[in-house]
């Protein structure tokens, strides 16, 4: 089992690179001619799919860490004593967890704006 767990993600891996590189070769497809596409339309396809991939996870994390902070607000508004020293715990990996996640979309965000230059 332990060797099915190492060998599952390596496979998978390498099936995902081999699906990725394939070349179209086609040009007429029936009655249908296929023109290649242009470097700069690839490049504008993909920036378009990452800008909205990034756009989609900024969204559904800020609403998870504002979700999570109500949670935990109300939570701790209502709670005991106890309970408040628990949620001051509960706080700090999650202050640092949206401290990184609104880096790292922001870091990505500034990664694709400089390749868009280059």
């Amino acid at each position: 089992m332990k060797k099915i767990v190492k060998i599952l993600p390596i496979l998978m891996t390498v099936m995902m690179v081999f699906t990725m590189v394939s070349p179209v070769l086609a040009k007429t497809v029936g009655n249908v001619t296929v023109e290649p596409m242009k470097q700069s339309e690839i490049a504008g396809n993909v920036g378009n799919m990452g800008r909205t991939i990034l756009g989609v996870i900024q969204v559904v994390g800020t609403l998870a860490a504002v979700g999570i902070l109500m949670v935990v607000g109300i939570k701790y508004m209502m709670g005991s004593a106890e309970q408040k020293a628990e949620y001051k715990k509960v706080m700090i990996p999650y202050i640092i967890g949206a401290i990184l996640l609104f880096a790292a979309s922001s870091i990505a965000n500034i990664v694709y704006n400089l390749a868009l230059k280059f």
